[in-house]
């Protein structure tokens, strides 16, 4: 009985999970020492019931925080983890191929990060992407449409809780398929902004 019953508070742990969870990266499997940069990573709730859970990788500007642009950087796909981008395109880690046989890579700081002169927000999107979920197993992906307008209400939901950037410099970008999706995202923003 008592197995039972704490299988059963784990399974409700794990079903009633609330969103906007963030913690603080100070370490990485395969990076020697503190990371020299600031990462934070977490979960936003978008949605009537913020049933879809949108991770986020959000690393502070490593010059001027206070000033330097934000960026939401988003990759291809569609269904491309933003991890692609923090390590393959312009992200503060690389991960180290040469001489990997196996196991944990080793993890290189870049010279040509964005984060050197902006504050980014990498997000896994849509929903199903990366580490973002749903909470309700019948959530369809959303149309390019779709996809603006929740990462509009994640920025929103994200700002809200992050108040010292709201007056930064902004851009939307990204790569590959994301091209489409971008644009959308801009003009729902603008919407949003003309919308009082």
């Amino acid at each position: 009985m008592g197995k039972e019953y704490l299988k059963l508070v784990l399974l409700l742990l794990v079903l009633t999970h609330h969103v906007d969870s963030v913690t603080i990266i100070r370490s990485l499997p395969g990076f020697e020492g503190p990371l020299p940069f600031d990462l934070e990573t977490g979960y936003i709730g978008v949605g009537e019931a913020e049933e879809v859970q949108l991770f986020y990788y959000f690393i502070k500007s490593e010059s001027n925080p206070e000033e330097d642009p934000l960026l939401i950087y988003l990759t291809g796909g569609p269904g491309c983890s933003s991890l692609t981008g923090f390590f393959l395109e312009n992200g503060p880690l690389a991960i180290k191929t040469d001489g990997y046989n196996g196991g944990i890579p080793s993890l290189v700081t870049t010279t040509y990060s964005w984060t050197k002169v902006a504050s980014i927000i990498y997000i896994d999107q849509p929903v199903w992407t990366g580490f973002s979920y749903s909470r309700t197993p019948l959530v369809d992906i959303p149309s390019d449409t779709g996809v603006a307008k929740t990462v509009h209400e994640f920025l929103q939901k994200w700002l809200g809780k992050h108040p010292d950037f709201v007056s930064n410099p902004f851009y939307v970008c990204g790569n590959s398929y994301s091209g489409k999706v971008v644009p959308a995202i801009v003009q729902e923003i603008s919407k949003g902004i003309f919308s009082f």
